[in-house]
């Protein structure tokens, strides 16, 4: 295999940095691809809502959880290379996968229907500085 890369057999640095970039981005999609045919079942029981306002969808997690694995193994990835050879493309992909997978992090935290109440259906959010908090008046009045 390294003869066919250059004629005296001797893989440069940059090529095995791809074959493995490329190797990882495989298996990603492989358990991409897993998820999405139904391969995988994601729950015991499919609890599929009629309302298509919904905004829990049911592959929108794993997806989220295989992208935000996937960003965060390119990072770790980058950085072994960073630290061996001191070059700032690596460092600037390490910060760059980094940051996609803290965005998946937080997003698979704080997304959701959590801010909305489950026993009064108001908003969690509310507050009452410096607007009036008209929410809050209403749990006071029952």
């Amino acid at each position: 295999m390294q003869q066919v890369l250059t004629q005296d057999g001797i893989c440069l640095a940059l090529e095995i940095y791809f074959a493995r970039s490329c190797g990882i981005g495989q298996v990603s999609l492989a358990l991409i691809f897993l998820v999405l045919t139904g391969a995988l079942p994601l729950a015991s029981s499919y609890s599929i809502t009629a309302d298509e306002s919904d905004p829990k969808k049911e592959y929108a997690f794993p997806m989220l959880l295989i992208s935000s694995g996937f960003h965060a193994v390119v990072a770790g990835y980058t950085y072994s290379w960073y630290s061996g050879t001191g070059q700032m493309g690596f460092a600037a992909g390490m910060l760059a996968s980094g940051f996609l997978a803290a965005m998946g992090l937080w997003c698979m935290l704080f997304a959701g229907s959590s801010r909305i109440s489950k026993r009064t259906g108001a908003d969690k959010r509310t507050s009452g500085f410096p607007f009036k908090n008209v929410e809050a008046d209403k749990r006071k009045k029952r």
